[in-house]
């Protein structure tokens, strides 16, 4: 799968880091967006920011929608797949282990890294969801005993209501996940404060690899 994403690579500054930010754009967005949020979440880390296959209205997202709120959940499930696949193929390509990798999603971001935690969770280490929503309800709940979940979410926020956001907490809390729950005044936009949040966050835990 490596080769049908459009992608940046960006190897670690400290190779001994051990982590890698998969970093996944909001929509018509691309690979370039949220490089910088990379580097200033961890400024050692290895970045691998992939860009959307699906096009709507000539936007790049990692699903289709059916419209505003309402997913395909058919596609969400075949496109978490398939970035899961891209990560394991970048693994074996870039020479990373999949247990540091630490997903970084904004919005559309956000929903595909929660399918990819719901559905195939052995590929990642972590997660970074700003402004989430429930990507869909898996036949089976994965065991996600213990990892590291961070949801930043807004409480004026137009397009996800707070109500889905303590939902899908909930839903990543019954896997056994250590969910981190932060609440930013403001909207759907990507705040400053937030990040500067997530970064605290992320400096509290280590990766725990095989190197």
């Amino acid at each position: 799968m490596l080769e049908q994403f459009i992608h940046r690579h960006v190897p670690p500054q400290r190779e001994e880091s051990g982590r890698t930010l998969l970093l996944l754009h909001g929509t018509g967005g691309s690979e370039e967006d949220l490089l910088g949020i990379g580097e200033t979440l961890d400024p050692d880390a290895r970045l691998l920011s992939p860009r959307g296959r699906v096009l709507e209205n000539g936007m790049p997202r990692f699903f289709r929608r059916l419209r505003e709120g309402v997913f395909d959940e058919e596609d969400v499930r075949v496109r978490s797949h398939e970035l899961a696949d891209f990560v394991q193929d970048a693994a074996k390509a870039y020479a990373f282990d999949t247990a540091g990798v630490v997903a970084v999603g904004y919005s559309n971001g956000a929903n595909i890294a929660g399918g990819m935690l719901l559905l195939r969770p052995n590929v990642l280490g972590g997660a970074i969801l700003f402004k989430p929503m429930v990507p869909l309800i898996p036949d089976e709940l994965p065991d996600l005993t213990d990892l590291p979940i961070l949801v930043c979410a807004g409480r004026q926020d137009p397009l996800v209501a707070p109500k889905e956001t303590e939902r899908l907490v909930r839903l990543l809390e019954s896997t056994g996940a250590n969910v981190s729950l932060y609440w930013y005044a403001g909207g759907h936009e990507l705040s400053r404060e937030e990040v500067r949040r997530a970064a605290e966050w992320l400096a509290s835990f280590s990766p725990q690899t095989d190197a």
